[in-house]
C-alpha cells in the first residue's frame, strides 16, 4: 500500500479515521461471529469451566501478541514507540481501574467491546449500557471524575518501577516473546479442540485477534508519513467511546478514535443481518437496569482510569508487553471471578433469576 500516494490526496486524519473504520468493520464482524468476550471467558475460568468461551478468549490473545512481536521482529513495527512504553503509566491506576473494570463487566454483563457489538445486534441494554461507559468515560477524561481519576493514577507510575517494557524487566527478547504469545495461542487451540469448537468460530476468533497489529501497523505507517503529528495506536474503546459520543455532540476532529466505534457496530450490524440474528432485546424490570447501568458505569471509570478496556488494556497494551497492561488484564480477571461469585454464583448460563425475569446474560 503506497501511503505517501493517499496522502498527497486525503488528509492524515481522514485516513486515520478511514482505516479505523475497515479495521472496526473487521472486529465487530468477526468479534459478533466468535463471540469474543473477556467477561464469558474469565466467569467459566472463575467456575472452573475452561470452555469454547474460554478458547476463543485465547486465541484472540494469543494471536494479537504472536503478530504483533513479529511485525516488531521484522522491523515492521517500533513497539517502543506505542503509548503504553513511550510514556508514564500509572500502576495504581492499572490495578484499580482493573479491579473496577472485571466487578462493572461482570455486572453490566459484557465488556466495553461485547456490549458496543451486541448493541448492533438489538440489543438495547447493552445500546444504554454502552451509553453510559461513554458518558462516564468522558467525564474521567475531562469532567466531574477528572480530578479524583488524577489522584489515583498519580499515586504510583511505572517510572517508581523503572519503567513500563515487560520485556526489558525479564531480559525476554522479541523472539522469546513470539514463543511466549504462541503457548497461549496453543492453550486455546487446545481447549477449542476439547470443546469442540467450531472451525469456523475458530478462524473468527483468530480474524479478531489479527485486527490488533493490523491497526499497529496502519497507523504506524500513516505516522511514518504524515505531516501532521499521528498518534501509533490500536484497538482500544474507552478513549475512543467518550470522543465519539463528543464527535456526534460537537462535530470534532476526525481521527483513528473516532473511526474506531463506528466501525465495529457496522460490522456487528451486518455480521448478525447476515446470520438472521438481529434481535430486539429490553428490560421487564428495574432492577437488572440498575445492574447494567451501575456496571457500566464503573467500567467507563476504570477503563479511563486504567488506560484501556478489556481489548485496549488487556490485548492491545499487553500486545507490546506494557507492565501495566498486564496488571490491569490480571485485575480484571480475579475482579470478574470476585464479583461473579457474590452476585452470580450458582446461577445457570442462561436462567434467569426471578427478579431479572427478561434479562440475558448478554456477554455469553
Amino acid at each position: 500500500m503506497d501511503f505517501s500516494a493517499l496522502a498527497d490526496q486525503y488528509s492524515e486524519p481522514v485516513l486515520a479515521a478511514f482505516g479505523a473504520l475497515v479495521i472496526g468493520v473487521m472486529f465487530g464482524a468477526f468479534a459478533q461471529k466468535s463471540r469474543f468476550c473477556l467477561r464469558a471467558a474469565a466467569v467459566d475460568f472463575s467456575r472452573g469451566n475452561l470452555t469454547g468461551k474460554v478458547a476463543v478468549w485465547l486465541l484472540v490473545f494469543g494471536t494479537a501478541l504472536a503478530f504483533t512481536q513479529l511485525l516488531s521482529l521484522t522491523d515492521l513495527l517500533n513497539t517502543k514507540e506505542a503509548r503504553q512504553l513511550a510514556s508514564p503509566q500509572s500502576l495504581s491506576g492499572a490495578a484499580l481501574g482493573g479491579l473496577l473494570f472485571g466487578s462493572g463487566m461482570v455486572l453490566a454483563r459484557g465488556c466495553a467491546s461485547r456490549l458496543l457489538v451486541l448493541s448492533a445486534t438489538g440489543n438495547l441494554r447493552a445500546l444504554l449500557s454502552g451509553l453510559v461507559f461513554a458518558v462516564v468515560a468522558q467525564a474521567s477524561l475531562h469532567g466531574f471524575l477528572s480530578p479524583l481519576r488524577n489522584a489515583i493514577a498519580g499515586t504510583l507510575t511505572s517510572n517508581a518501577a523503572g519503567g513500563n517494557d515487560l520485556l526489558e524487566f525479564t531480559g525476554l527478547s522479541t523472539a522469546g516473546a513470539i514463543l511466549f504469545s504462541l503457548l497461549w495461542f496453543a492453550a486455546g487451540t487446545w481447549f477449542a479442540w476439547r470443546n469442540r469448537t467450531s472451525l469456523l468460530v475458530a478462524a473468527a476468533a483468530v480474524v479478531t485477534g489479527l485486527t490488533i497489529p493490523l491497526a499497529w501497523w496502519y497507523t504506524a505507517q500513516l505516522s511514518a508519513i504524515a505531516f501532521e503529528p499521528v498518534q501509533m495506536t490500536s484497538l482500544t474503546f474507552t478513549g475512543p467511546s467518550a470522543k465519539t459520543l463528543m464527535h456526534f455532540l460537537e462535530a470534532t476532529d476526525l481521527d483513528f478514535d473516532v473511526g474506531l466505534v463506528p466501525g465495529v457496530f457496522l460490522g456487528s450490524f451486518l455480521a448478525a443481518a447476515l446470520s438472521g440474528e438481529l434481535k430486539l432485546q429490553g428490560w421487564n424490570g428495574g432492577h437488572s437496569m440498575r445492574r447494567y447501568i451501575a456496571g457500566a458505569a464503573m467500567m467507563g471509570f476504570g477503563g479511563m482510569l486504567a488506560g484501556g478496556c478489556a481489548v485496549g488494556a488487556g490485548i492491545t497494551g499487553g500486545s507490546v508487553f506494557a507492565l501495566t497492561a498486564w496488571v490491569t488484564l490480571g485485575a480484571m480477571w480475579l475482579a470478574a471471578g470476585v464479583t461473579d461469585r457474590l452476585f452470580d454464583y450458582g446461577v445457570e448460563v442462561g436462567q434467569v433469576p426471578a427478579k431479572d425475569a427478561g434479562t440475558e446474560l448478554v456477554g455469553a
